[in-house]
């Protein structure tokens, strides 16, 4: 695995250097060193949830691995650490974290998981990316969370790193923690150029009919942090059985500082066969 994802790397390199007829000797050790190197995942893990995906990403790429770790860590409990999270927000600061013992510089491919917070990667993370330059290198996002937020963390993420190379990520609900092992082992194949079932596009969306607003609603029910009516649905096949997109309109509710704000989400679920229908990640 960790030959096959710098592959091309190391192929552009040896054309670069072939080019320019400069130095044999130094194109050979530039592969060598590219060859030999290790994947490096970093993550910042609260629970043991971000470090389980975190140790799952570094036992199957044979990767190195290091905790993000805080110089005054957060409260166990985990409503305090929001508490804290939450004062911190308002006068602009952010947690310090402990220097790193890997030499980030000496890696091509950085892997970081991290859990959700407020909508984006967790504040150990702003301040992992306030220290290092990953300018150049491929880094590949992972991140646990209660309902989504992959995706605007990653625009963050690229937005405080932008000569980063900042490749699709992967994420999962702190729910859905069974199911881990087997979606990074397939998430993970893309990246070893190894043949994965690749599902249709989502088809166009029709208005929802009750049996699909009855899917939807066994879904989300009981996710306190989710109080949403599905409007529109599209529908495709997968290995394990269905993956409905639904287009779904947050409800009325009562204004806390800790629920996002209402509009309309995106809504991934998925029946598999013999299963009960379940939420995978919310997109706002």
């Amino acid at each position: 695995m960790k030959k096959s994802i710098i592959v091309l790397l190391c192929a552009v390199t040896a054309i670069l250097f072939a080019a320019s007829c400069s130095n044999e000797k130094k194109a050979k050790e530039e592969n060598d060193r590219l060859v030999s190197s290790k994947p490096l995942v970093l993550y910042y893990s609260l629970t043991s949830n971000t470090k389980a995906v975190a140790q799952e990403i570094a036992t199957r790429l044979d990767a190195d691995i290091e905790e993000i770790v805080l110089v005054e860590p957060y409260d166990t409990a985990f409503q305090a650490t929001i508490e804290r999270c939450k004062a911190d927000r308002e006068k602009g600061v952010i947690p310090e974290i402990k220097p790193l013992k890997s030499n980030v510089a000496d890696y091509e491919w950085i892997f970081i998981s991290y859990p959700i917070w407020f909508g984006t990667y967790a504040p150990p993370i702003a301040s992992l990316l306030e220290k290092v330059d990953l300018s150049d290198k491929w880094v590949v996002p992972f991140c646990t969370f209660g309902s989504g937020g992959l995706e605007s963390s990653v625009k963050d993420l690229a937005e405080k790193q932008p000569n980063a190379k900042i490749m699709n990520g992967y994420g999962v609900r702190a729910a859905r923690m069974d199911a881990m092992p087997k979606e990074v082992e397939q998430f993970l194949k893309m990246y070893n150029g190894e043949p994965v079932f690749m599902p249709a596009e989502f088809p166009e969306q029709h208005p929802v009919n009750a049996e699909e607003a009855a899917i939807f609603d066994e879904a989300v029910n009981g996710y306190p942090m989710l109080n949403a009516k599905a409007s529109t649905v599209a529908s495709r096949t997968i290995p394990e059985g269905t993956e409905y997109l639904f287009t779904a309109k947050d409800m009325p509710r009562e204004p806390k500082a800790d629920m996002p704000p209402a509009g309309e989400i995106k809504v991934y679920v998925t029946v598999e066969k013999g299963k009960a229908p379940e939420f995978t990640r919310v997109v706002r």
